[in-house]
């Protein structure tokens, strides 16, 4: 199983697009709104601290590669090395660098319409990291940080998501 995660505040913010683009799902009048709906559980898939808790669990799991969204924008090369030797292949330096072209944000928005159909420029918005703090009050900062703490801060994942790194302003 590989395990992608992202760190909350980038989560939210891209949620919260995503959402106001998607009609079937509640969309919301500012992101004061969808922040408060974010942090006490009413989102349609659940509440992402539970999320990343109950996947804590199986972090150790042999069959369990956990990586983050962060570390594959940092170092995409890497990244798909070690998920290829996760899953038993071994490609050519020829093939190592065709995947991580085409599965560059780059490349996948580029040909979002041909992969995706109608929905590839709903699901493709920026790919960036760190658009939260576009969003983010000093306040929700605050209850965000506190949120993380709380419930997944001292975890495995918690430790892997780097939070002081991606989401400290």
């Amino acid at each position: 199983i590989l395990l992608l995660i992202r760190n909350p505040k980038d989560v939210a913010t891209s949620f919260y697009h995503f959402s106001n683009a998607m009609s079937p799902l509640p969309s919301y009048e500012t992101w004061d709104d969808f922040f408060v709906a974010f942090m006490t559980k009413k989102m349609p898939w659940g509440c992402y601290f539970e999320y990343i808790s109950k996947w804590n669990k199986y972090a150790d799991d042999e069959n369990v590669m956990t990586i983050t969204y962060e570390e594959l924008k940092e170092h995409p090369v890497l990244g798909v090395k070690n998920i290829a030797a996760f899953f038993g292949f071994s490609p050519t330096e020829k093939e190592l660098q065709i995947v991580v072209e085409r599965s560059s944000f780059q490349s996948m928005k580029k040909n979002s319409q041909k992969t995706h159909g109608a929905f590839g420029n709903l699901l493709f918005r920026k790919g960036g990291v760190s658009d939260w703090k576009n969003h983010f009050s000093e306040d929700q900062n605050e209850k965000m940080d506190k949120a993380f703490e709380e419930h997944i801060g001292r975890t495995k994942l918690g430790r892997k998501l780097k939070y002081e790194v991606y989401c400290k302003a």
